[in-house]
């Protein structure tokens, strides 16, 4: 058991002397260490946003969709707003000037108290959309459902939002008599004046050809019942008319709105049954489709690709520069076991990768977030943990790289064959969904089953589903979760080393 020990060992520590004592390789390893530094520096230093309007931020620190039509007057305290919603409709454009009817998934209308008119301020909101039935919301990214369905003349949704404090509670009715409670959140941010009142929502219209469109929605409301000190924009004391009510359009230069369609606007009028109001916008996180100019870790990142390449090629070399000098002979003679050579090839080229990796990808990521912040790029928030994985698990990537490659090494017995179906395995489908046109199925059936699925482990962006958007590879969302991605690539590595070692135990050398 020891002597097996010892001559593992053994095996392992003469494969390290022949990694570290070829130049080309150690400087293909310092390469896959230097590459991604040297790629996230000129990615830092290549934007310069300083003009670009602030992101809003909401309560929780993450970039949010704040834009919307606001119609209304402050609270003083506690009180509460009820009012009917008889129709929503919904216009998206099919060319200039021409503005169709349409369903816009979460077009939204009811509702709202807010922490002011700031945007990213701490609110809770009511709902009818025109897809999701009835929503209770509050600070971008809290939903419940209340009763399904559209809303129509025939078929009305009654609301009321009830403020107690830092508390507000969201009900529905359908018949205005039978009330149901769909949430109740506490604001810690709600100052003791508030604004609230009606407010129309329209975010972009997600088309078939994977590209957004801005669209505008109309909302009926009835006369709006408010109880509590509400004061209309005169300064006078309000009941439930609609005189002293005032309309605004809430972020109109925000860079997470896309705006109205051409020749529209937000607006609301009055009339003895209530109030017709039009807006635009969101409220709800933002996401790549909605904050384009972001970046993220991924992209700070990217040289990860020519680090791969790197990876590849050594670990190609790794072992078919032994077939083609005939030294391979006697490497396996030298070791009582075939498969044993392999293995502790593949142990000494990941660990090594790895290394390298991490070392480059630990400074490459904190360098390039700082660059480019100090450049005005506004940069996706991630968390300690999250930075952590994507660090360890883009070292991950480029051992099981590879090991990958050294399996298809040993099978071909050919460098330039060797590397060159490695890396059409693992960046032709990367590049391929760098097509912003790639159909998304065929996108995420290339991250779901090549070894390009690895890449997830590099994704910061979270989908919500709240939020109907485009969540495809290209726009930094993937189908697996980080790990599961990564797995797929370890699978690769696996199954072909193992015919690797089944193949270089059978045939001759």
């Amino acid at each position: 058991m020891h002597q097996t020990r010892d001559g593992f060992l053994q095996t392992l520590h003469a494969e390290w002397t022949k990694l570290r004592t070829v130049p080309r390789w150690m400087t293909a390893m310092a390469a896959t260490a230097l590459l991604p530094v040297l790629v996230a520096v000129l990615a830092g230093i290549s934007s310069v946003r300083h003009d670009d309007p602030p992101v809003p931020i909401g309560p929780g620190g993450e970039p949010v969709s704040d834009s919307f039509y606001f119609v209304h007057r402050s609270l003083a305290g506690d009180g509460s707003i009820t009012v009917a919603v008889s129709g929503l409709e919904d216009k998206i454009p099919e060319g200039p000037g021409d503005l169709r009817s349409g369903i816009v998934p979460w077009a939204k209308a009811g509702l709202i108290i807010k922490d002011g008119t700031r945007q990213g301020s701490s609110y809770a909101a009511i709902m009818v959309t025109s897809a999701n039935g009835v929503r209770m919301q509050a600070d971008y990214t809290e939903d419940s459902p209340g009763l399904p369905g559209p809303v129509s003349t025939a078929a009305p949704r009654w609301l009321r939002l009830e403020r107690t404090g830092h508390t507000v509670a969201g009900y529905d009715s359908a018949d205005g008599v039978q009330w149901t409670l769909v949430g109740a959140v506490r604001l810690d941010a709600l100052g003791p004046t508030a604004q609230g009142g009606l407010f129309v929502a329209s975010p972009p219209s997600v088309d078939g050809t994977g590209g957004t469109r801005s669209s505008v929605s109309t909302a009926a409301f009835g006369v709006p019942r408010t109880l509590g000190d509400w004061t209309g924009a005169d300064g006078a004391a309000s009941g439930g008319a609609s005189a002293d009510w005032t309309g605004e359009q809430i972020g109109p230069e925000s860079p997470t709105f896309a705006g109205y369609p051409q020749n529209t606007s937000g607006s609301f009028t009055r009339s003895a049954a209530g109030l017709t109001v039009t807006g635009a916008g969101d409220l709800a996180p933002a996401v790549r489709e909605t904050l384009p100019t972001g970046g993220d870790v991924g992209e700070i990142l990217t040289g990860t690709f020519a680090a791969l390449i790197a990876a590849i090629v050594v670990g190609t070399l790794f072992v078919t520069a032994e077939y083609r000098s005939g030294l391979i002979r006697l490497t396996l003679s030298a070791s009582p076991g075939r498969v044993r050579v392999l293995i502790a090839k593949a142990i000494v080229i990941a660990t090594a990768t790895f290394v390298a990796g991490l070392a480059g990808t630990a400074v490459a990521a904190p360098l390039g977030e700082h660059l480019a912040r100090a450049n005005g790029v506004y940069l996706f928030p991630a968390s300690a943990a999250t930075e952590l994985r994507v660090q360890l698990g883009t070292a991950a990537l480029l051992a099981a790289a590879s090991i990958l490659a050294l399996a298809v090494g040993t099978i071909l017995r050919h460098g330039a064959g060797a590397v060159t179906v490695v890396t059409l395995a693992m960046v032709l489908p990367r590049m391929l969904i760098a097509v912003p046109f790639l159909p998304a199925g065929i996108a995420n059936w290339l991250t779901r089953l090549t070894p390009t699925a690895a890449f997830a482990v590099q994704q910061t962006l979270v989908p919500y589903r709240q939020v109907a958007s485009i969540y495809t590879p290209y726009e930094g969302y993937y189908p697996l979760a980080p790990w599961a991605g990564l797995a797929v690539l370890v699978a690769y590595a696996a199954v072909t080393l193992a015919i690797a070692a089944f193949l270089l135990h059978r045939r001759d050398v």
